[in-house]
């Protein structure tokens, strides 16, 4: 077998303040030493001057034409042109008083527009803020106070609402914003009464095209060093306030060159024919990387709409190559297209069965992906590949892990490399990655990349040991792509920067090819009354194979013995049962139904055997929700990763009654 880390430090012994610590391991592609930057880069902004200049027609930045409420082709601003729009916006932000080092916010969903803003200031070393387009004005206010915004870019649809959310709001809770906010820029148009509105509050209000005419070409650009403060992008997290992730231009620069090597090493770099498809938040850092990577490699870069009805719509248009998704969009074109292949008819149904078989078992032999069963691509899994808009060579997977069900299916009928990885806003995105047609890594996030160093901390009190035969532990990074530190919260960058390791926060396990699996959150284990720990992300990842389910929270305490969940159906799913077991009402009324629940609780478990859960992992009660768990209620992050806290004190009454419901059937 093959391996892929090298050890390049040995394990460290238990002490009487740190737990024992497991050997520190680099990926093959930087044995030697983690990766260097060129001497001559020391901000992004090289990135896109040297691709302007190298490439002033190719096309960059594309959105949909809208004739008529229709949408049409895509229509496209070539580097050039985003370049010059880039140097007029940054003279026209010093313009209103900024200088390098001060902050700029960037509010609104992926356009043209966002990525301008970002590159502006970028050209003259301000350090720009992604205001979260999913976390609400709260959120917003706080970002802007706690960062010392001074200017900010705003998605003109966003204006009317906030102009009373955000600038009132802050008048009456936090006055001090209003000392720093001095200019707010549409990305589009801004009415007259919009203007005064802003005025009155002692803000300047712009549209697009006034403000790039403050703004000239010939503005000298500052200097700028590694050390700068790129971006302070703050994160949702799952508690708490918001914290402000300090990236340097070294880190995001680092993190663009470490994922071309990565892929040089392995498959292929990005080139000027490659197209991406811009739909994941830009103001997170996985796709904000993936973009500046796009742009350092002179790539194209199409936006969706905006509106989800229409996601397959705008790619099957864009026909992009590079394709970047998280595990919820990924099991959306899993569970659609087992849908329509079950509804196909038998023949169709054993012709996909055993071309899937047939495939999957040359991936396993080690064939790559191209030469795994090329005839049965071009025959059966065309029609899924065209799904995507025919032309995808690489998809990438991250944010959460992705199902392994999920994963195998991707890398068998989509007709191009998979490649999951793992990071976080702190490691500035992908700090692992899997390595493209190495199938043994189906399950895993990978190997680290070639400017991270990692090792696993044994963390006794839940029974991990990163000294074990197979070791298992908090990830721990050390390298080039690390933040440095939160934004006015030393006591915070404390707890988790402990002399130069980085704590995750998530539980890993090596594999013996060298890949890291991730297992648990440590803060996601909970001690049930009799003394068992239950890792709730783990058994969630099995009860969502049930295809029953859209969505499910599990939940357990030290004062209870067993676990139950809240669930989201699959509407469609439980309207079918309900039709062929003479129930009726709607879906609401059909998750208020006794049997309806005792169905789902049944198969739900059923998938949990079938997983090999273990007794007090088995639910004992279920609620139905029919819902969606959504960001209006604070119940999941903008990466839809579940806020239990917040889950809790949403559905505290429902669970106090399927604790209550159990234990009164047992007396």
């Amino acid at each position: 077998m093959s391996v892929y880390t090298v050890k390049v430090e040995e394990s460290r012994p238990e002490t009487g303040e740190k737990p024992s610590a497991g050997p520190v391991y680099r990926c093959i592609y930087a044995k030697n030493a983690l990766m260097e930057m060129p001497p001559e880069l020391h901000s992004p902004w090289e990135f896109f001057s040297d691709s302007a200049k190298r490439n002033p027609r190719n096309r960059l930045l594309g959105r949909r034409e809208i004739i008529d409420s229709k949408a049409g082709a895509y229509v496209w601003l070539t580097y050039g042109e985003a370049h010059d729009a880039a140097l007029r916006m940054g003279s026209a932000i010093r313009s209103r008083g900024l200088n390098p080092g001060d902050r700029c916010g960037i509010y609104g969903s992926n356009c043209p527009e966002w990525i301008i803003s970002m590159e502006a200031c970028n050209s003259h070393a301000i350090t720009y803020v992604p205001l979260y387009d999913t976390l609400g004005a709260n959120a917003v206010e706080f970002i802007i106070n706690h960062a010392e915004v001074s200017i900010a870019f705003v998605q003109e649809n966003k204006i009317p609402a906030d102009l009373r959310l955000l600038f009132l709001q802050m008048l009456t809770c936090l006055p001090k914003c209003c000392s720093h906010l001095k200019t707010i820029v549409s990305f589009g148009e801004i009415s007259s009464m919009q203007k005064k509105e802003a005025e009155d509050l002692g803000v300047s209000c712009f549209s697009w095209k006034e403000f790039s005419l403050l703004g000239s070409l010939d503005h000298e650009l500052p200097s700028k060093q590694r050390t700068d403060v790129c971006t302070i992008m703050y994160t949702s997290g799952t508690t708490g306030e918001p914290k402000g992730v300090i990236l340097t231009n070294e880190a995001i620069m680092a993190e663009v060159l470490s994922t071309d090597q990565i892929l040089l090493e392995t498959d292929k770099v990005g080139t000027e024919e490659d197209t991406y498809f811009s739909f994941l938040p830009l103001a997170h850092v996985y796709d904000q990387i993936i973009e500046t990577y796009c742009i350092y490699k002179g790539s194209s870069i199409g936006f969706w709409r905006g509106d989800v009805r229409y996601l397959i719509e705008d790619i099957v248009e864009l026909k992009p190559t590079i394709f970047c998704g998280v595990p919820r969009v990924y099991d959306r074109i899993y569970t659609g297209t087992m849908g329509k292949i079950s509804s196909g008819g038998a023949l169709r149904k054993t012709l996909f069965q055993y071309a899937y078989n047939y495939k999957l078992g040359n991936l396993e032999k080690g064939l790559p992906q191209d030469k795994a069963a090329p005839l049965l691509d071009r025959l059966v899994f065309d029609k899924i590949k065209q799904a995507l808009g025919g032309r995808v060579r690489l998809l990438l997977s991250g944010a959460a892990p992705l199902p392994r069900h999920v994963e195998e299916f991707l890398r068998v009928t989509c007709c191009c490399v998979l490649s999951q990885g793992y990071g976080l806003t702190e490691s500035c995105g992908g700090c692992f990655t899997s390595i493209v047609n190495v199938f043994s890594m189906m399950g895993t996030v990978g190997v680290p990349m070639t400017t991270i160093e990692a090792r696993l901390e044994s963390v006794p009190e839940l029974g991990y040991d990163a000294l074990a035969s197979v070791p298992r532990g908090e990830i721990c990074l050390r390298g080039k792509t690390l933040f440095s530190g939160y934004h006015k919260r030393q006591d915070l960058t404390e707890e988790v920067l402990v002399e130069g390791w980085f704590h995750t926060g998530d539980i890993g396990e090596w594999q013996p090819n060298g890949a890291m699996k991730i297992i648990d959150r440590k803060k996601n284990i909970f001690k049930l009354s009799q003394g068992e720990y239950v890792a709730v992300e783990n058994i969630e990842s099995a009860y969502l194979q049930c295809p029953l389910v859209a969505s499910i929270w599990v939940y357990g305490n030290s004062f209870e013995s067993f676990i139950v969940a809240v669930v989201v159906p699959d509407q469609k799913a439980l309207e079918e049962w309900a039709a062929n077991n003479n129930q009726t009402g709607d879906f609401k009324t059909l998750c208020e139904n006794t049997n309806a629940r005792k169905y789902v609780l049944g198969k739900l478990n059923s998938t949990g055997q079938k997983h090999k859960l273990r007794g007090f992992e088995i639910l004992r009660a279920v609620h139905l929700e029919p819902n969606p768990f959504d960001i209006e209620r604070d119940l999941i992050t903008p990466t839809f990763k579940l806020k239990r806290p917040q889950l809790l004190k949403y559905y505290k009454d429902c669970i106090d009654q399927l604790y209550d419901e159990v234990k009164g059937k047992k007396e």
